[in-house]
């Protein structure tokens, strides 16, 4: 029986150890962060974009921000399978999180800079994780990883697009 269980839990038998888990789940952690922040920076320029792209922008940031809605949730619910509380505070996804929140009201170009930059700091914290998750056979959480990776250097392709 692993040691951090109290007596009316059950034990995780998954085939990875505990200390890959929570090694896996600590990654999970810091793109969860990374997901919310974005999430949280993509709605508040869609509530205050302006400007001639203003309807194109809108929408895009709508159609972002509600895919992250969603991964956030796949993701926190990966980090509790894996047998590991899932952050859930400002505080937590501040100090997990490698990107900054946006308090200004950058312009349109701005807004679209600061999200490619975003797009692409979520893919690099789900690669990091990656190796750790592929050498403890963690399928679920690579296929995972896999699919954020191919959103975020999407969206990323096509919110640099838009500043050619």
């Amino acid at each position: 029986m692993e040691a951090t269980m109290t007596q009316n839990e059950m034990p995780i038998e998954i085939g990875i150890p505990e200390a890959q888990r929570k090694e896996i789940a600590d990654g999970l952690s810091r793109l969860l962060a990374d997901s919310y922040t974005l999430y949280l920076k993509t709605h508040n320029f869609h509530w205050n974009v302006k400007g001639p792209m203003f309807f194109t922008l809108h929408a895009l940031f709508e159609e972002h921000y509600t895919e992250l809605a969603a991964a956030v949730d796949e993701i926190a619910e990966r980090i509790r399978a894996l047998g590991s509380p899932a952050p859930g505070s400002f505080q937590q996804f501040n100090e997990l999180s490698s990107i900054t929140e946006e308090t200004g009201l950058p312009d349109a170009e701005e807004m679209i800079r600061q999200l490619v930059l975003g797009q692409e700091a979520i893919s690099r914290t789900a690669r990091s994780v990656l190796p750790v998750a592929s050498d403890a056979d963690d399928e679920p959480t690579v296929d995972l990883l896999t699919q954020r990776m191919q959103i975020h250097e999407k969206n990323a392709w096509m919110l640099r697009s838009l500043l050619a």
